[in-house]
Parts: structure tokens; C-alpha cells; sequence
């Protein structure tokens, strides 16, 4: 039988610590949360591994070295709100509502969407909610928002995405250009965003993210 827990253990001491991640409520919540329960059962095995793991078609469960990153330079706190875009079957969600106040999880596979609730209560992660609607849309009625994490890559964020981010609010996401990816962090001061490079990642890109073809006559 496999022993998930050493794994989980070897995740945070291999690909997570070595990032430079070192903050205790990130690193409690990758120990604590089983990340096998989180992705398909036939990908299990792998859910540990330091990749991507394939979610559904052109969606997948973010790598540890990833989602750690992008938290640690969120620097979520415990009185904050957060979304969590595209959260699939709910492990971004999951390790976030460890994290902070409350989480609302968007999801727009409604299949995903209902087995992330379920997962979610039966960790007891009763600060963490599932939101069903397209990704692009977010979760308005809930918001505004400290934080939003986008847990896939884009090539545009929405403005209708991007208001729901209270003043002072940060968000981060994976901008895809082709095959390369950069996880910037923005910052948000009364209307404006202001972004910063953090980290190369990469991820297929969400659906409702993508740039509008533009058709040169």
C-alpha cells in the first residue's frame, strides 16, 4: 500500500523547501493536505511527482513547486478572502483554506465542481466553498476579494475578473506566451494594477483566458 504521507513529506522537503518557500502556514498546509484525494483516481501515483498533474482535457492540478510559489509571493494571511480560480477537484482550495479566512473555489465543470465539494467536507474544510460558473466570470457575489489566485495559465485576465480584487488586493497568475510561462503578481491600487515578474512556471491555458484571435485583412 502506498504510503501517501511519505510522500507527501518528500513533496514538501524536495520540491516545495528548496523553492525557497519557507513559511509555516504553507508549509503546514501542503503537509496536511492529501493531495491524492485531490486528482483522478488513475493519477494517483503521480500526484506527488514534481509536474503537473492532468486534471481533465487542457486542465491540470498545478505542480507543488508552483502553487507554493505563488502563495508565498500572495503572502495570503489568516483574515484574508480569497478565490481560487479554476480550482478543479479542489486541492488549491483546500490548501488555502488552511491558510486564510475563507475561499471560494470557482469551478465550471460542474462534475469537478461537485466532487471538490464533497472533498472539501470530508476534510472539514468548512471555510472553503465551491462556486459553479465559467472561470472567466469569478465569483462576484462573494467578493471583493484579498487575493485571487488563478490556478491555471492565461493569456488575458478578464477586467470583469479583475474588479472583483478589493484596493490594496493581490492577485497572481501563470501568463502564457506559446510554451513559456511567467508567474507575475499584480498589485492592485484603486483602479490600476501594477505587475511584477515572480517565476518561470507553465500550464495550459484556462478556458475564457485565452487572447481574441485578431484577423489581419
Amino acid at each position: 500500500m502506498t504510503d501517501f504521507s511519505a510522500r507527501r513529506r518528500m513533496m514538501v522537503d524536495t520540491q516545495v523547501r528548496p523553492s525557497d518557500v519557507t513559511k509555516y502556514p504553507i508549509i503546514e498546509a501542503m503537509l496536511a493536505v492529501p493531495r491524492e484525494s485531490f486528482v483522478p483516481d488513475a493519477q494517483a501515483e503521480v500526484a506527488y511527482a514534481d509536474q503537473n498533474v492532468p486534471l481533465a482535457p487542457g486542465r491540470v492540478v498545478l505542480e507543488a513547486r508552483t502553487l507554493a510559489k505563488m502563495l508565498d509571493a500572495l503572502d495570503v494571511r489568516s483574515d484574508e478572502l480569497v478565490l481560487d480560480v479554476a480550482a478543479g477537484l479542489g486541492y488549491s482550495t483546500a490548501v488555502v483554506a488552511r491558510m486564510a479566512q475563507m475561499v471560494i473555489g470557482v469551478e465550471e465543470d460542474e462534475d469537478l465542481a461537485s466532487e471538490a465539494q464533497n472533498l472539501l467536507t470530508e476534510i472539514n474544510a468548512d471555510n472553503a466553498i465551491v462556486h459553479t460558473g465559467p472561470l472567466s466570470a469569478g465569483a462576484a457575489e462573494h467578493g471583493p476579494y484579498d487575493v485571487i489566485i488563478v490556478e491555471g495559465g492565461v493569456e488575458v485576465l478578464p477586467e470583469g475578473l479583475l474588479a472583483q480584487l478589493k484596493d490594496g488586493g493581490r492577485v497572481a497568475a501563470v501568463f502564457m506566451t506559446g510554451a513559456l510561462g511567467e508567474v507575475k503578481i499584480g498589485y492592485k491600487s484603486g483602479d490600476r494594477i501594477s505587475w511584477r515578474f515572480d517565476f518561470n512556471a507553465s500550464a495550459p491555458v484556462l478556458p475564457g483566458f485565452a487572447r481574441a484571435a485578431e484577423f489581419v485583412l
